[in-house]
């Protein structure tokens, strides 16, 4: 039975497109060890500081997440707003939940963004995280900055996987729709020239999709929450095509579902996976990466 459904699953997926989703391989080894937000667990979310770190102990990705201000600049945030867990104003008050959606990023030009501090506040959840002043960075400087200290360092390149941050319901309220969204995280990928190092992830298909229609050669990572009870082969129809690696959240993850995607052709990568034995216990079963809040645990 299980033989069957693998092989209805591969014959579905590639008669879903015409085009074949890139090869996808770490540069730096077969398993993939991605930085959640650089390394949320140690050091400030999706900030330069959390990248570097990361570098430094030894990540293949660096896993961030991408928003777009007024001025159409490229801004490393996991949300369109300042979150009130970890920001700091500009007066030195700290943002209350209350008002944090308020606060939205696509109606400030990058110049007023990088007044607000998300360093320096005292994380509830991830106590170990060291604090400093830093503010959120644009996608170019992390890019050239990264690119810089892996040099210096003698590391080997790395991977960039970009989730654009966008749902249907918040289209032109908190962020551009999935085109020009796309389009402005494309060039700049292009301008750096590291378009065969970068992946694009998004639990918004019309971002995969887009990208798979226009720029076919990019890597894709559709991404599964932990709610979303559809079957694999029905989430690959609504995609449309075959994407290069399946992201759930970790929970999802069964020996069938790694054996459903490899049959596939895909790589399954899970996230956020914060636990010793769980990562041990997921390799074991055959995934082909992690992402993680915590990269000392690899």
């Amino acid at each position: 039975m299980k033989k069957t459904l693998s092989l209805t699953i591969i014959v579905f997926a590639m008669s879903c497109s015409s085009h074949i989703s890139p090869s996808y391989s770490p540069l730096n080894g077969g398993f993939d060890k991605e930085g959640h937000r650089g390394c949320r667990g140690l050091m400030p979310e999706n900030t330069i500081p959390a990248y570097l770190k990361a570098v430094d102990l030894g990540v293949t990705t660096l896993e961030m997440d991408a928003v777009i201000t007024k001025d159409s600049q490229v801004v490393m945030s996991h949300e369109p707003f300042f979150n009130h867990e970890i920001t700091t104003k500009p007066d030195g008050s700290y943002i209350t939940e209350q008002e944090e959606k308020s606060l939205n990023i696509y109606h400030m030009n990058y110049d007023e963004v990088k007044t607000y501090d998300v360093g320096l506040k005292p994380h509830p959840r991830f106590p170990q995280q060291q604090k400093m002043k830093v503010a959120k960075p644009l996608l170019k400087d992390v890019i050239d900055s990264v690119e810089s200290y892996a040099s210096r360092s003698g590391k080997q390149p790395l991977q960039y996987n970009i989730e654009t941050k966008c749902t249907p319901a918040t289209d032109d309220i908190y962020h551009p729709k999935p085109a020009p969204f796309v389009e402005l995280i494309l060039r700049i990928i292009k301008e750096k020239k590291i378009e065969e190092r970068v992946i694009i992830q998004s639990f918004d298909i019309r971002s995969l999709q887009y990208l798979h229609q226009h720029y076919p050669n990019i890597k894709t990572a559709l991404l599964i929450e932990d709610f979303d009870k559809k079957s694999f082969a029905l989430q690959l129809k609504d995609l449309g095509f075959i994407p290069t690696i399946y992201s759930p959240a970790y929970q999802l993850v069964t020996p069938l579902l790694v054996k459903q995607c490899h049959d596939t052709g895909i790589k399954l990568i899970p996230w956020t996976v914060d636990d010793a034995a769980e990562i041990k216990r997921l390799k074991n079963i055959g995934v082909d990466g992690i992402i993680s809040d915590y990269p000392n645990l690899f």
